[in-house]
């Protein structure tokens, strides 16, 4: 999958809900206000510290996801 095929707001958002995490603790876990999680779902892209913080928070690499395996050869 190409990097500009996934929405990462919604990918987020996706994963967020199949582990069964509410936007409450999610927000919490982020230091982010409710309002700023619903803003950052409707995103195509983030900031790189913040994905790599929100991958630590869910236990899930969205970078090997966004970026495929070629991030890790440059």
């Amino acid at each position: 999958m190409n990097f500009k095929d996934i929405h990462i707001g919604s990918r987020i958002q996706q994963v967020m809900k199949d582990q069964g995490r509410n936007v409450t603790w999610f927000a919490k876990q982020i230091c982010y206000e409710r309002s700023n999680v619903y803003k950052m779902f409707k995103r195509k892209s983030i900031d790189t510290d913040l994905l790599i913080r929100i991958s630590e928070v869910l236990g899930h690499d969205f970078l090997s996801e966004y970026f495929g395996d070629g991030r890790r050869s440059r």
